[in-house]
């Protein structure tokens, strides 16, 4: 193997990069980052706004239902005729198909126990919930045959009909009721069969936490309020998932143009590598120009809410986007808590797994470059004079052997003549070259 490849290599592999790139933004990131927030809040108080005038909510209903069709067709949906675009009957088989036992809809299936209907149940229902939360309660009630909801910051569990799980044992019974959770959960997220317009869909995730907050006194209207009051109201007004992911593209839009604008300045200005280009939190400028970008997008977004609200706080939660505000508050932690030194587990073993990877990316690009033919000669040569050493039985063989050596190699001798003679004039010098 060359030698300068290998010492190359070698100190390639050895070459960490930091964990933290700290780039310092001047006025045209800034300037960039706040455009973007703009732009992206313009979309956000014009085209998304409320659920009942928003203009991409539409668009968005109509990927929901494309996505609910196709999964009904991969679970064995075979519409009709002239049927094929009808979501209601895709949405009529998979209730058929994974049915469950608490899907209670209004005050007289809980024995009157509390208020509800069909345009709340899925927020007060548990096991309704699209996050870790639901599927927890989704499989408890199926396997202890219960519903439970929550109402007015308190914990309801009742009995149901008993639930008979498919599986011969635990694990199989548990990926039924996984199964069952997940086929259910795709039957409500466009509404229910027999909705008549839009239909209620599931709740954004933890949204259905907010009916631990029974407290406050919020005007609405002639009354007031308490917080879990107005979030239940907000969610029968349309807030859900699918809002949700109406809400989600003024996000996006603002993340991407800054990332792309951030890509494209580091390679055509600053004329760093495309392979450095590419956006990661490890840049500090990157990170505050996220921050600032989505900190512009939330304030045009609550300035929007407030003068649109009225003095209304149902109208106000309407018109404010959470996924924004979720977005700020996650950087905002972030940012924190890498300014303080704190970093996650799960994420120092990322970032590991990362600069390894990077390290690995070097070796085979190096390794790329070698002579294969060349080492495998030069392998045959030292393993070749390997063997003849182990046939050496005396030290006068050992010298002629590693000279002809020597002379195979093409080296440079550092004296001339015979060793011996050489070294007892004390005029010569040995010459390494």
């Amino acid at each position: 193997m060359n030698r300068s490849a290998s010492q190359q290599l070698m100190f390639e592999s050895k070459k960490a990069k930091p964990l933290f790139y700290h780039d310092k933004c001047d006025k045209y990131d800034y300037l960039f980052a706040v455009a973007c927030g703009a732009v992206a809040g313009i979309v956000d108080i014009f085209l998304v706004a409320a659920p009942s005038d928003s203009g991409l909510l539409k668009w968005t209903d109509t990927q929901v239902d494309g996505t609910v069709m196709s999964f009904a067709r991969t679970c064995g949906w075979t519409p009709r005729v002239g049927n094929e675009t009808n979501v209601a009957s895709a949405i009529g088989f998979l209730e058929k198909k994974f049915p469950v036992n608490y899907d209670h809809r209004s005050t007289t299936d809980v024995n009157g126990l509390f208020q509800m209907g069909t345009k709340n149940h899925h927020m007060k229902s548990l096991a309704h919930s699209p996050d870790i939360i639901g599927l927890f309660f989704s499989v408890l009630n199926q396997f202890t045959s219960t519903a439970s909801f929550l109402n007015s910051g308190q914990l309801i569990t009742i009995t149901t009909d008993t639930c008979e799980l498919q599986g011969h044992d635990f694990i199989s019974k548990l990926f039924c009721g996984v199964t069952n959770w997940f086929g259910h959960i795709m039957s409500d997220v466009a509404g229910s069969s027999g909705s008549s317009g839009r239909g209620s869909g599931v709740v954004i995730p933890f949204y259905e936490l907010f009916q631990l907050c029974d407290f406050g006194s919020l005007q609405v209207g002639q009354n007031r309020n308490t917080l879990a009051t107005i979030a239940t109201k907000v969610f029968q007004e349309g807030y859900d998932i699918r809002f949700g992911l109406t809400m989600a593209i003024p996000v996006v839009l603002c993340d991407l143009t800054i990332k792309l604008v951030w890509a494209l300045k580091h390679h055509f200005y600053h004329k760093y590598p495309l392979q450095e280009c590419i956006p990661t939190k490890q840049h500090d400028d990157l990170r505050i120009m996220l921050l600032l970008g989505d900190g512009i997008l939330c304030i045009m977004d609550g300035v929007d809410a407030v003068v649109c609200s009225g003095g209304n706080w149902v109208n106000f939660f309407l018109r404010l986007n959470l996924i924004a505000w979720f977005r700020l508050v996650a950087l905002a932690l972030r940012e924190v808590c890498i300014r303080v030194g704190i970093s996650f587990p799960l994420q120092k073993q990322l970032d590991a797994y990362i600069r390894i990877n990077e390290a690995l990316q070097v070796y085979l690009s190096e390794l790329e470059k070698l002579d294969v033919e060349q080492f495998k000669r030069e392998t045959a040569m030292y393993n070749s004079m390997v063997a003849k050493l182990g046939e050496v039985v005396s030290e006068k063989e050992m010298n002629l052997l590693l000279k002809e050596e020597y002379d195979a190699l093409g080296l440079w001798f550092p004296w001339q003549g015979d060793f011996d003679t050489f070294m007892q004039d004390k005029s010569r010098k040995l010459e390494f070259k």
